[in-house]
């Protein structure tokens, strides 16, 4: 077909690359498509593509330059328009030169990449709906990328969840659900894109980083059957499928990418399938039984090979780029160092943007016996398995943990959202431990219809589970968040009935500084989230300054805990002690007056109305910021 194709995840910060755009990725090039992948501002993109145009165009008008060593000064001049930037280099004093570059930074500002656009496919994913804003602009900018409006796709969590809304806003229809069935891109074509194996290529030619990465990202099940009203899944994926095959993909994978370190998987209910046996047992043949290991790949290797084969030129070019550097870095030897650096240099290969292919290509008799020499295969690492959605407790049976325990699970997901669960969950962690699986997690839903004391509860008894049972349990509170509300899905301000703002800033203050999350340990746990219900209840209402900066403001604290803090500061105080005494002795009108000001957390003057000197006392604690404590600190 040999379209072209822009593929488009949004500027914003993801744990995952893009599942759904590796997969289009894959289907786009089996059908004889050149597929582009981009994720960062979308204004950049423009000025990307106006700069390639003005380079051919340049090669073609001045043959005797090498443009592509300009790219950055174009680059900066077509974003910016400063003529400073050309000012250090005499190839623009040619006038000839200089009426093209300003032809082509006349052509940026006039948006041409929209009035003539190149891409006859634009295929924009998205994720949560609190991303709404950025996520929009970005449908709304890429959409102007496409020949014709009909061939702008729109997926992906929060499309599928908004589909109204998301064309109201965009004029696009998005693809609610899954590509799950032949034809639903191109009619005729057979090929179920949900069950094609990823593209990682695509992963190459950005900057961004994805934090998991160096895995193998897949699905054995999808749905679930289950339907919880907090949940998307049921909207998302609404019919439950009990087995998706696994090594074929992976094979796939591993030949064309390389051999990848962990297995994420991110099936909502795996223990619902019929083939949980089936399942389990193909992870093992797939190479993650108890005691797998891996060995990493030879990445020169797999660039060359992929180069060589025509593979996505775009992202195994940066690659190259990528693998020379840490090459010339890596190398002791001065003089090998140098003439590698030199041959880079006279190749052009020291910039993705300035290197070719059948550069590269040509460099590899002398370039891959130094990496050879370097890369180390014999350096195994141990790999894990990850049900990353986590499994249902209820679920849980000594049959099917004996099971599991049969792959390098690491760590155990298991979901603890409501409290009424907690002998469902108590006996579930016992089974899994008592077949070997020590190293557990869990989200713990909170600000749905719970209440604070019951996050407490839950989070107290994962502590005394690791106590008790030499686990490790690595707890991550989950903030609940309406994506059907018209009043929140945009933002993340929903407030539970049982909560109030001042709670919700309290335990995002206390996660803060565990990182997000909460592990083994009574003393530390005690000291985040207090010793019982009623210290923690004072935590929430604690001025977040004290909560903080625990150690600095509570006098009883670092007595208790002596033994850790043996440093003492000037700056030491005992104001969140003076605090609760002034809170406590409030009358029960009073307090009742001063929590309504309180849950609001807001403490700036004209912020609130109040005239009650013991009540403002109280109040003065809350204006006490982080920055007073840190330029106290600094003092």
């Amino acid at each position: 077909m040999n379209r072209k194709v822009l593929l488009v995840e949004p500027n914003y910060k993801n744990k995952y690359p893009p599942m759904g755009l590796m997969k289009l990725a894959t289907y786009y090039r089996m059908v004889g498509d050149d597929v582009r992948f981009y994720k960062g501002d979308m204004r950049l993109l423009g000025v990307e593509l106006i700069c390639e145009d003005l380079i051919n165009h340049l090669e073609i008008r001045f043959p005797n330059v090498f443009w592509k060593s300009y790219y950055p000064i174009l680059f900066d001049f077509i974003k910016l328009g400063k003529y400073s930037v050309l000012e250090n280099d005499a190839v623009f004093d040619d006038e000839d030169v200089l009426d093209s570059v300003k032809e082509y930074r006349k052509k940026y500002i006039d948006k041409e990449y929209f009035a003539k656009p190149r891409f006859d496919k634009v295929g924009i994913t998205t994720l949560f709906t609190f991303y709404w804003d950025i996520t929009i602009d970005t449908i709304n900018y890429a959409k102007q990328l496409c020949k014709n409006k009909k061939d702008v796709m729109v997926g992906g969590i929060m499309s599928s969840l908004l589909p109204d809304e998301v064309y109201e806003s965009t004029g696009i229809h998005p693809f609610v659900g899954l590509l799950n069935h032949k034809g639903d891109i191109d009619k005729g074509n057979k090929l179920i894109i949900d069950e094609l194996p990823l593209d990682y290529s695509i992963l190459e030619e950005i900057d961004y980083v994805y934090p998991a990465h160096n895995a193998y990202f897949a699905y054995m099940t999808r749905g679930c059957v289950n339907k919880c009203k907090f949940c998307a899944v049921p909207k998302l994926e609404p019919e439950y499928c009990n087995y998706i095959g696994l090594e074929k993909r992976i094979n796939i994978t591993r030949e064309r990418f390389g051999e990848q370190r962990d297995l994420l998987l991110l099936d909502n209910n795996v223990l619902a399938s019929k083939c949980y046996n089936k399942i389990i047992d193909e992870i093992k043949k797939c190479g993650f039984g108890v005691g797998a290991t891996y060995t990493p790949p030879n990445e020169y290797e797999i660039m060359i090979n992929n180069l060589k084969d025509g593979y996505n030129d775009r992202a195994y070019i940066r690659k190259a780029i990528k693998i020379y550097r840490e090459l010339v870095d890596k190398i002791d030897d001065n003089t090998v160092r140098k003439d590698l650096y030199n041959r880079l240099e006279e190749a052009h290969c020291l910039y993705h943007y300035t290197a070719t292919k059948e550069k590269i290509i040509e460099l590899d008799a002398y370039i891959r016996p130094l990496y050879d020499k370097l890369y180390n295969p014999s350096a195994k690492r141990k790999r894990i398995v990850d049900f990353n959605q986590g499994i249902d407790s209820r679920l849980i049976t000594d049959k099917n943990m004996k099971k599991l325990s049969e792959v390098n699970i690491k760590p155990l997901r298991i979901a603890f959202d409501h409290w009424e669960l907690r002998d469902v969950y108590e006996r579930s962690v016992r089974i899994a431990v008592n077949n070997g699986i020590t190293n557990l997690s869990n989200y713990l839903l909170y600000n749905f219809e719970d209440k604070p004391e019951e996050l407490y509860y839950r989070l107290r008894l994962n502590v005394d589970l690791c106590e008790e049972l030499g686990a490790s349990i690595y707890s991550f509170p989950m903030k609940y968040h309406p994506i059907n509300d018209k009043d929140y899905f945009k933002n993340r301000d929903y407030i539970g009935k049982h909560w109030n703002r001042k709670f919700i800033r309290a335990i995002q203050a206390v996660l803060n500084s565990t990182k997000g999350k909460i592990g083994k340990g009574v003393t530390f746990f005690e000291e985040a989230f207090g010793r019982n219900v009623e210290e923690f209840m004072k935590i929430l209402w604690m001025p977040e300054t004290f909560i903080i900066y625990r150690r600095i403001y509570d006098a009883d604290l670092r007595a208790r805990l002596a033994d850790r803090y043996k440093t003492v500061t000037e700056h030491d105080c005992d104001l969140a002690n003076e605090w609760w005494e002034k809170f406590k002795a409030l009358s029960p009108a009073k307090l009742e007056k001063a929590k309504k000001i309180i849950a609001l957390n807001k403490f700036k003057d004209g912020d609130y109305k109040c005239q009650d000197k013991k009540v403002l006392e109280v109040l003065q604690y809350y204006k006490i910021t982080r920055n007073d404590t840190e330029n106290s600190e600094t003092d």
